[in-house]
């Protein structure tokens, strides 16, 4: 009797390896691409949820398209390979710089520009993985193409997703991560070139197409730092004088006719000439008012507000023994505890010994400790988003709640009661869900125009209650209460509670704040 043995498959040989390599960087590349425009186009469109999805979905379906088209690629498949290499290394790797400059000399082409590009890019990719596959069925056995090819996709796909937020983009920021993935593409062309060397025509007609793009890529990483601050100064229209990127958001510190001016992911936090007005109404009306009920406040806790002029404010009461601030990114508060200039703006609260800070989410950060405050100041960022929509829900205030001290204040600010005016009372309808007592106010701040906050308790709120601090630029006893009457233009609404599971306030918010863009 005999057995039947199967044959010994043969070491993978030079052409399997550098095809497999090149399936594994092809997928890298083709997915910083669309992270690189779905980031771009959260800082510049807002709301990342939708932008990413849309980025994406748009992406995948243009490699559906890419890969039907393969079917009509028939001969010179290594030269077909080569070519669409260098087209994504080019469109590609210039995609960001490309719409960094459309949104500041073109904005109205922004949108169109982003989607046409991923497209072209997505295509491309489309059309790219059916060719590898068709040249290494010369290679490799049928059973194990697709595996290997899709498995190597995969991993090409995963070493950049880990990646992309935690050194790409904080290291080389976005502009230089495209030109990074588009010279890794022309290094796949290059290799390409001398490994089919035997059966691509023209090759040196290749070799200067090859070139071209690579000096192309080179001389933009060169000018990536001038493309940047340019795109930003006219964006901006004021001189950036800090720009940093990191995994959470894109931080630009501007300087003009204003002062310095902050922005978060494009958006206006604070302007020098008149964030004084903005700070002392966050935190002076309850950090006076909790006198009344005996004693000053001691301990006291800062949700956002990592430039540090919320707590600038709460340091000017002496009674205060602690501040623990609580801010997600480590990189505001190391600039604005470094940085000469922005140290004078926030009078170095952040050096300060009664102060500690705690770089984390807010949320787990409420979810997972134990210690009660006096006072709670919330001030982080308009609800543009799903990730920042999640610190406006009656989850989140539930939190706070039980965080909060049984005689104690906290208070959020909520937006413009008058250009939102939805989203502002879908805020004290969710901090009344979660069981606390509100009372709302508004000030005007020239900046930002109506700004509204609300006060969250368990106890009553009187304002006007309590001693102000000397050298207040804005408050008095007697304009601290008007703050508390609401026009009929502001006046309540009925609103849903925003919770977790709809994050309605999210939608509501970019409707209203959308027609005032219109």
């Amino acid at each position: 009797m005999t057995t039947a043995i199967e044959p010994k498959r043969a070491s993978p040989g030079p052409v399997e390896v550098a095809l497999l390599a090149s399936v594994f960087l092809v997928a890298a590349c083709g997915l910083v691409y669309e992270l690189v425009g779905a980031a771009l186009a959260s800082y510049v469109l807002g709301d990342s949820v939708l932008q990413f999805s849309t980025v994406i979905g748009t992406y995948l379906f243009a490699m559906g398209i890419g890969s039907w088209l393969s079917r009509h690629v028939e001969r010179q498949l290594p030269a077909q390979f080569l070519r669409i290499e260098l087209l994504i290394a080019l469109v590609g790797g210039l995609l960001p710089a490309l719409l960094f400059l459309a949104n500041a000399y073109l904005p109205s082409a922004f949108r169109g520009l982003l989607y046409g590009l991923v497209l072209l890019v997505g295509t491309l990719v489309g059309l790219e993985i059916p060719l590898v596959m068709r040249i290494l069925r010369h290679h490799v056995q049928l059973k194990d193409l697709v595996s290997q090819v899709l498995t190597f996709d995969y991993l090409g796909a995963l070493a950049v997703s880990i990646a992309f937020p935690l050194w790409l983009v904080p290291q080389l920021g976005l502009v230089r991560t495209g030109l990074l993935f588009g010279l890794l593409n022309v290094a796949v062309a290059f290799w390409a070139l001398w490994l089919f060397r035997g059966e691509i025509r023209a090759r040196s007609a290749h070799t200067v197409a090859a070139l071209m793009v690579l000096a192309t890529l080179l001389g933009t990483w060169a000018m990536a730092g001038r493309i940047t601050s340019t795109s930003e100064d006219r964006f901006f229209q004021d001189k950036v004088v800090r720009a940093e990127t990191t995994p959470w958001q894109r931080i630009v510190v501007t300087r003009g006719p204003q002062g310095h001016r902050l922005f978060l992911n494009g958006n206006l936090q604070f302007a020098q000439s008149d964030e004084y007005r903005y700070h002392e109404a966050l935190v002076h009306p309850v950090m006076s008012a909790y006198a009344t009920g005996g004693g000053a406040p001691r301990h006291v806790a800062v949700l956002g507000g990592g430039d540090g002029m919320a707590v600038r404010e709460i340091l000017k009461y002496p009674g205060v023994e602690k501040v623990t601030l609580v801010e997600l990114d480590p990189a505001m508060t190391r600039l604005f505890s470094t940085d000469e200039t922005l140290r004078q703006l926030n009078g170095d609260a952040l050096n300060a010994p009664r102060v500690q800070i705690v770089n984390t989410d807010a949320f787990q950060w409420l979810e997972q400790g134990s210690e009660q405050f006096d006072v709670i100041v919330v001030d982080f960022p308009d609800p543009t988003n799903f990730a920042v929509g999640k610190l406006y829900t009656e989850s989140f205030y539930a939190l706070l709640a039980r965080r909060l001290s049984a005689s104690g204040f906290a208070v959020v600010q909520t937006t413009s009661p008058l250009v939102a005016r939805q989203s502002f009372w879908t805020v004290a309808a969710t901090i009344e869900a979660a069981g606390l007592r509100t009372a709302p106010y508004h000030a005007h701040v020239p900046s930002f125009g109506e700004w509204g906050f609300i006060v969250a308790s368990r106890r009553p709120f009187t304002p006007g209650g309590g001693t102000l601090p000397a050298g207040l630029r804005f408050l008095t006893p007697d304009t601290l209460k008007l703050l508390f009457d609401f026009p009929a233009d502001m006046a309540r609404v009925p609103a849903e509670v925003n919770r977790l599971s709809n994050q309605v306030l999210v939608h509501t918010y970019e409707t209203e704040w959308g027609k005032v863009a219109k």
